[in-house]
């Protein structure tokens, strides 16, 4: 499922083939997720093109440094990310589908982002 993504201000746009279409759509509930309230989709590595705007993506770490968070420098609104639970796959937001409305989903699921296994502290 070929989608066109953009950002609120459309100084941002991408091209994005969804993994599973929005059958995975998911929320986390990790520090930065739960604040954001995006819910997202998966896009495999090689699937998310960047057709206008690179210029005016900000990138946005912590922690681990794994995960990768894209926002318009302008508009600020949260495009994608490279995740940290497989970094060969992005989750892109859903409420930035070009025709999609997070709503017409529904309950869309959870995932356990505060106790990331990633975070997990090594035995002593």
């Amino acid at each position: 499922m070929i989608r066109k993504l953009t950002c609120h201000c459309g100084a941002v746009e991408l091209r994005v083939t969804l993994l599973h279409g929005l059958a995975d759509a998911r929320r986390c509930d990790c520090s930065f997720c739960a604040r954001r309230g995006a819910a997202a989709a998966t896009v495999a590595k090689g699937d998310l093109e960047i057709v206008r705007g690179a210029d005016k993506l900000t990138l946005y770490q912590w922690g681990s440094k794994t995960a990768k968070h894209y926002f318009c420098s302008i508009c600020g609104i949260y495009t994608h990310h490279r995740r940290r639970s497989d970094p060969n796959e992005f989750g892109v937001n859903i409420g930035a589908l070009d025709g999609v409305n997070p709503r017409d989903l529904g309950q869309i699921a959870w995932v356990d982002g505060l106790d990331h296994p990633s975070d997990a502290k090594p035995d002593q």
